[in-house]
């Protein structure tokens, strides 16, 4: 009796201590959908590029508006990443926002983009009326564009930062000092000349005057 005892409690200690390894086994599988349950990690992968990609909203409606208005309200929607141009096309710069309102914008009211989208106001001053075309400064070509009714100042830009020009009031010999108020009523070479870096000539008038 004794014999047998002994030996039933020796295997019993045996069979627990085979039970406690195999539970801290760390090769053991588990095919359970708890903590310890293997991770996706094509769904990690795609949570993370989700929590990473830029909010979307819905571009406001700025036409009309203030230029000083029409940011804040952008800002206020969540678009912080700005800019505004001349509708007249003399490439003036929008000093005092609060002297300018918006005639054009883009992207167009209630587009849905993300809030890292630039977002570009055509305006003129207050004391203007809003053009039927957003008029931009010309592209740089190798061609010359017809600068005829342009902005002086942005006929200039639009030609490389080397070229030589001369500006010459065409009725009469007032100084062309702020080129912004100018517009162009003549031009050498003429449009559709190749551009190879020769000089060009420009007859003006101020804005509001009638060319000869």
């Amino acid at each position: 009796m004794i014999v047998r005892t002994r030996t039933s409690l020796t295997i019993a200690a045996l069979a627990a201590g085979m039970l406690a390894l195999t539970a801290c086994d760390p090769n053991t599988t588990s095919t359970g959908t708890g903590n310890n349950a293997p991770t996706d990690g094509a769904t990690t992968a795609g949570a993370k590029a989700s929590s990473n990609a830029p909010a979307v909203a819905a571009v406001p409606n700025l036409v009309g508006k203030g230029l000083q208005v029409a940011q804040d309200t952008s800002q206020a929607a969540g678009f912080y990443h700005l800019t505004s141009h001349d509708s007249l096309g003399r490439d003036r710069m929008q000093l005092l926002d609060r002297d300018w309102q918006v005639c054009f914008q883009s992207p167009a009211a209630g587009t849905s983009t993300a809030v890292t989208t630039k977002v570009d106001f055509g305006a003129v001053k207050l004391t203007e009326q809003c053009p039927k075309t957003d008029e931009r400064p010309p592209a740089k070509t190798g061609t010359m564009p017809d600068f005829t009714g342009k902005g002086l100042g942005a006929v200039r830009s639009s030609l490389p930062g080397g070229a030589s020009i001369t500006t010459e009031d065409a009725t009469g010999d007032r100084m062309i000092i702020l080129e912004s108020n100018w517009k162009v009523c003549t031009q050498d070479p003429k449009a559709g000349v190749a551009y190879t870096g020769q000089p060009v000539t420009f007859t003006a008038v101020k804005t509001d005057e009638t060319c000869p």
